[in-house]
């Protein structure tokens, strides 16, 4: 007997007949999803045909992005254990309304193993362990994972970050091999080599790869003229179509520059300063790339580059006067940011119970404490990101 095949244009049509939404203007749907919460817009594209070719298409979600870049937000990452992963959103207004707000995100993730992430980018976040990577917006609770970083190395530097020119996501990875013919032609002795203290010329970044995301995503290996040591605990900024990292360059504090369309790697010489080059860190400021200073609790310099194409910087007057003049003696803070409102971020050491952070505003030199809803435990491991943005993109 002959199978009857089902014309497909009938069952399109026979969806489309019992398609609520069909009858509601285009225009309509795009402002009333462009008022819901990501998490809700992601659920809602199963809904309907007409509301999921509205929420997967590039347009409603860019549209969707810069509505979200003019309300950034704060993120906070708890991890607590082996088994709980959450991430917090919430408005970095002062006093943020529920007409202005959205309910606080809180997605619990569930790996074997600790991930630690990198500062969003466009709402999206990156989180490694070893050599096991993910991808995840936080703001819809979809994390997706990404092929294992082709190393055997431990000693791994990870950065995420937005290529506009050609409109995808990339993840650059850098590893660490020692040099031990350098041990070996005497150039370091053994006793300097056991006794764990590293020469630069001795350690260096020696695999480059790169990932980028998308349906053939798989890591690639590409080169770098520039030999260099990344710093091991630093996190790496994405600008502007480039991702920024601090390095060791010809035994100097140096700035790494990777073109995320190029592919291309450029070193940038910082100022010859004592305090930069001992103890200097890039933060987020407005947008702008910079290096604070802070030794120990004394006051914080900031070191802005001028030019992103020339070795120019300035150096701002400190930010504070000093951590123990604002905070007092009892609590150590460390600096952590500066808003576009000029506020600057600092987060306790060690973490209090509960969670708070604080926003010092220079000018009038005001002081508030943000505290966070639910962190309540001493033994959480907690990251706060001030660069955050909601998206609805769907993984």
């Amino acid at each position: 007997m002959k199978r009857v095949k089902r014309s497909k244009k009938r069952d399109e049509r026979n969806d489309d007949v019992n398609d609520p939404f069909i009858i509601i203007p285009t225009e309509l749907k795009v402002e009333i999803l462009m008022k819901l919460p990501p998490r809700s817009i992601a659920r809602l594209r199963f809904a309907s045909k007409h509301l999921s070719s509205i929420i997967l298409g590039k347009e409603f979600t860019e549209l969707y992005m810069t509505r979200s870049s003019t309300q950034p937000r704060h993120l906070v990452s708890v991890h607590r254990g082996s088994d709980m992963q959450l991430f917090h959103s919430f408005s970095q207004e002062e006093h943020p309304s529920a007409s202005n707000d959205h309910d606080k995100v809180s997605y619990t993730l569930d790996p074997d193993v600790r991930y630690v992430f990198t500062p969003p980018v466009r709402g999206l976040i990156c989180g490694r362990n070893g050599i096991k990577m993910m991808i995840g917006n936080p703001s819809t609770g979809q994390f997706v994972s990404l092929p294992r970083v082709k190393t055997r190395k431990k000693d791994i530097l990870s950065i995420f970050g937005y290529d506009p020119v050609n409109d995808v996501y990339k993840v650059l990875c850098l590893t660490v091999i020692t040099r031990r013919g350098n041990i070996a032609r005497g150039i370091i002795s053994r006793d300097y080599f056991l006794e764990d203290v590293m020469a630069w010329e001795a350690v260096m970044s020696e695999e480059h790869q790169v990932i980028t995301l998308g349906a053939k995503q798989k890591w690639r290996m590409i080169k770098c003229k520039y030999p260099h040591r990344h710093y091991s605990g630093y996190h790496g900024i994405c600008r502007d179509g480039a991702l920024y990292y601090l390095t060791s360059y010809k035994q100097k504090r140096s700035l790494m520059c990777f073109d995320l369309s190029s592919e291309e790697f450029n070193v940038t010489k910082l100022p010859d300063d004592y305090s930069l080059q001992e103890f200097g860190n890039l933060v987020n400021h407005s947008g702008k790339i910079t290096i604070a200073v802070q030794a120990y609790d004394g006051p914080i310099d900031l070191w802005v580059q001028d030019d992103v194409n020339k070795e120019v910087w300035s150096k701002t007057a400190s930010v504070v006067p000093s951590m123990n003049e604002i905070f007092g003696g009892d609590q150590r803070f460390m600096f952590r940011g500066i808003l576009p409102s000029g506020e600057v971020i600092f987060k306790p050491l060690p973490s209090p119970n509960p969670f708070f952070f604080i926003c010092y505003d220079p000018k009038e030199k005001k002081v508030r404490q943000v505290e966070v809803d639910g962190i309540r435990d001493d033994s959480a491991a907690i990251q706060v990101y001030f660069d955050h943005v909601e998206s609805c993109m769907v993984l």
